[in-house]
């Protein structure tokens, strides 16, 4: 039999290699239009960023191996272009000579790949404007940067081969900017894991611009512009927008095609015409899951598919399926493993299927070994999961042992798998490699009691849609709360709730929150056993800065916002300076604790060095890296510095404030302003709602704080049934109930002066009080209530009226501290 194969590299050099071993005699013709045969292009970027060092180290096989190994006809620097399959012809073409001629064939195999996607747009011609997708493109890139030594670089398209380029043009020493006309990078993820990802590269001072499209290319290719008219300076520029599948050939000889181009196959990878194959990135397959038709260019699927149709080919052998595509795939970027298997949401909604009703999905955040061993880092494992238990798909983020947790997902998936068989799945287990709980069993136990009800995540975005729906409980210790929390929260620690959560009105809706929601699982327990509807914050504080942490590299606004460079607004002590400089850095090693355990170490160690001393800090948690910034900002200690190095997040604290940090803080031009509220009369009350209502209208941000006689103000104007001491009840009854029963300071006249002034208000179409409260809730003025003159008072928080958070003194001297007008009234 005479086999002619067309295109090498994955699948074409995969099939000629097993052919031979099932065929000895068999006559086997490889066409390669290029002059390599095969070789690893999933390794270009890694070459051209240093990471691979020799260029020989690309090249998997040679001709010459492969001749002397498999005893193929290899006819390399070779375009096939006409297949005629009436006559089962194809017509080649020698590229260096011209020469055309006919070869004939008993069966072929398309192995033609695919080729980078470029639009027709003013400019791609330019010198240096690039692609990669071969050697001849590896070497022009390589060599341009050698030659020319560029400063800057814009990248176009967020996808594997964007992004690895990202990363290692930034390890050239050069500054990167990435565009992404879709609203996320990394398509096969879902935009809240994309986020992850996508903060990270901010975090490596990557300049990153979604949701905008390149226009054209000006200026000799020195100026990219994009569809909003904006125009970034480069020097060069590497497209990455996509892939199309190389099935001219097939086209112009009558073979089937789907409407994206690619060759219609069967499931042993027969064409239309029964003696001509077709594998790798060139076909249409089917997905694994769904059975639906689609494009799926990986390599991994593209070298299966050339094993596989062999026996299909020489047909003595037992016909081998191939059993679709699951679309598995795994990412480098910078210090993050990003991978992916199965469905993702967006395919999921695409085919109407509803979240909460058709699937479910769980997400965890455990380390990638056991905590008590140095080194372990955390991941974020999103498992989505059908109605019917049944595993759809997968996907993780994180610093180590991403690939094993994604492949043992990936075979469940195989394999039928549901989520009962993943938090039942024997893993081997050493403190190096892993936890006794692996981390795939973590997100099983997770998805289980969603299914079994147990559990009802609530998503952050869900939360925000009804704020006034539910009460945000944070369960995290006091000492965590000072490194941030989510904005409306009330603190009430899980290690005391069972003693506090009989001051809850039952019949309101609570969300829990903790760290990364295992707490916030605890405490959902606890809160549905005592009669309450709860639900966990999905992902807990750690998701939530993870989704609102700014991707603008100027902007560190964010209070979760953290960036390894060294453009904090901390300054950074200068060694040149001895007065300044420390004379000893003690060091304190975290790694391998999770939060909490790094901010609270850090804490308890703060509390037994002297002001002014240093202290360095190793952790492996990514959390204390964006968090113990305000942690330091809230504790009256100075972050002199933050650093990652081998995989640990190291920041060095001087105990006691910076006097030059101080000052910056004295003459910045903040717009915030707090205001203590101790009188609970009703002018004074009018007072500080206009004030600080007209302050939130000029842009301030805006704290009320309100304590003893101010705290009638929040109360609600109906009775509410709770449950008080003797003491309690007494004192509170002797109080005005809410707003409306408050009097005036002056000439109150047993009440008619109330009465009157409320007269002329609605006269003079000034909101009344109780309108003024409502403008400040929509305003989003904090509104606090002190919690220790709630106590002394005899006053639960259900009495108070909606949108009120408790707070403590600590909470309201930070927000003094962090504005530049003080009230007391």
């Amino acid at each position: 039999m005479k086999i002619v194969i067309i295109g090498g590299v994955a699948g074409g050099a995969t099939a000629a290699a097993r052919l031979r071993r099932l065929d000895e005699k068999a006559e086997i013709i490889l066409f390669e239009k290029g002059a390599y045969v095969s070789f690893a292009n999933c390794g270009l970027p890694y070459y051209i960023g240093g990471e691979i060092m020799s260029r020989d180290a690309l090249f998997v096989s040679t001709k010459e191996t492969i001749t002397a190994k498999y005893n193929v006809d290899i006819r390399d620097k070779t375009e096939v272009i006409k297949i005629d399959k009436d006559n089962k012809k194809v017509l080649a073409k020698d590229i260096e000579t011209g020469k055309t001629y006919e070869e004939n064939y008993d069966k072929l195999i398309i192995s033609t790949g695919s080729s980078p996607f470029v639009p027709d747009f003013e400019g791609k011609d330019f010198d240096n404007v690039f692609t990669l997708w071969t050697i001849p493109d590896t070497d022009r890139i390589y060599n341009f940067i050698k030659n020319n030594a560029p400063k800057k670089a814009v990248v176009v398209g967020g996808g594997f081969i964007g992004l690895e380029m990202v990363e290692n043009l930034s390890r050239r020493g050069i500054e990167v900017t990435l565009v992404e006309k879709m609203n996320q990078v990394m398509p096969p993820l879902d935009k809240d894991m994309a986020k992850l990802a996508e903060n990270h590269l901010v975090a490596k001072n990557v300049n990153l611009m979604l949701e905008k499209g390149l226009a054209k290319i000006t200026s000799n290719g020195r100026n990219v512009v994009l569809d909003d008219d904006s125009t970034i300076e480069t020097d060069m520029v590497i497209l990455s927008i996509g892939v199309r599948p190389n099935s001219s050939l097939a086209k112009d000889s009558g073979l089937k095609l789907n409407q994206r181009g690619g060759i219609i196959v069967d499931e042993f990878g027969q064409t239309s015409d029964s003696d001509i194959y077709a594998v790798g990135d060139v076909i249409e397959v089917e997905n694994y899951l769904t059975r639906d038709k689609t494009m799926i260019p990986l390599a991994g699927p593209a070298n299966k598919q050339g094993r596989a149709v062999c026996a299909n080919v020489l047909d003595s052998y037992n016909k081998e399926a191939y059993k679709g595509t699951m679309g598995t795939s795994i990412a480098k970027i910078f210090d993050i493993t990003v991978a992916s298997t199965g469905l993702n949401e967006k395919m999921l909604n695409a085919n109407g299927k509803i979240y909460k009703k058709d699937y479910f999905i769980s997400l965890v955040h455990p380390m990638s070994q056991a905590g008590y061993y140095p080194g372990g880092l955390p991941m974020t494992i999103k498992l989505i999961f059908a109605s019917n238990k049944k595993i759809l798909g997968a996907q993780i983020v994180g610093y180590t042992g991403v690939d094993k947790r994604i492949d043992t997902i990936a075979t469940s998936i195989h394999y039928g798998g549901d989520i009962y068989d993943l938090s039942q799945l024997e893993l081997a287990y050493a403190p190096p490699y892993s936890s006794a709980k692996d981390p795939v069993n973590f997100a099983g136990f997770a998805a289980c009691n969603i299914y079994e009800g147990l559990s009802s995540p609530m998503r952050y975005e869900e939360y925000l849609k009804n704020t006034d729906k539910y009460v945000l409980i944070d369960v995290r210790e006091k000492m965590e709360i000072m490194a941030g929390k989510i904005e409306g929260s009330i603190n009430m620690p899980l290690t005391t709730l069972r003693e506090t959560i009989n001051t809850l009105d039952k019949n309101k809706e609570y969300v829990l929150q903790c760290a990364v929601g295992l707490r916030g699982y605890i405490a959902e327990r606890i809160f549905k056993q005592n009669g309450f509807t709860a639900f966990n914050l999905l992902g807990g504080y750690r998701t939530y800065c993870d989704i609102t942490m700014p991707t603008n590299l100027s902007s560190n606004s964010n209070p979760c916002y953290c960036s390894t460079s060294n453009d904090t607004n901390q300054d950074k002590f200068e060694s040149e300076k001895t007065e300044d400089a420390p004379t000893k850095i003690e060091i304190l090693n975290v790694c391998g604790l999770s939060c909490p355990g790094p901010i609270m170490q850090v804490s308890k160690y703060i509390d037994t060095i002297k002001d002014g001393e240093y202290v360095k800090v190793l952790s492996t948690d990514p959390g204390f890296a964006r968090d113990i910034k305000s942690w330091c900002n809230n504790t009256g200690n100075t972050l002199i510095s933050q650093d990652m190095q081998e995989n640990k997040f190291i920041a060095t604290i001087k105990k006691g404030k910076d006097i030059k940090q101080n000052q910056n803080v004295i003459t910045s031009n903040k717009k915030e302003k707090t205001m203590i509220i101790f009188s609970g009369d009703l002018d004074k009350a009018i007072a500080s709602f206009i004030i600080a209502n007209g302050a939130a209208s000029m842009g301030n941000k805006v704290n009320m704080f309100f304590t003893f006689w101010g705290l009638n103000i929040l109360r609600k104007n109906e009775h509410v049934l709770t449950k008080k001491d003797f003491i309690s009840t007494i004192f509170s009854s002797m109080m005005p109930q809410g707003s409306q029963k408050l009097g005036l300071s002056k000439m109150n006249f047993l009440g008619m002066g109330a009465k009157m002034i409320r007269g002329i208000m609605n006269k003079h179409n000034v909101p009344s009080l109780e309108e003024l409260i409502q403008q400040a809730k929509e305003n989003n003025i904090k509104i606090s209530a002190c919690q220790m003159s709630m106590d002394l008072m005899g006053i639960k928080l259900e009495e108070l009226i909606d949108g009120v958070e408790v707070a403590g003194v600590a909470s309201m001297l930070d927000d003094n501290d962090n504005s530049n007008m003080n009230l007391f009234i």
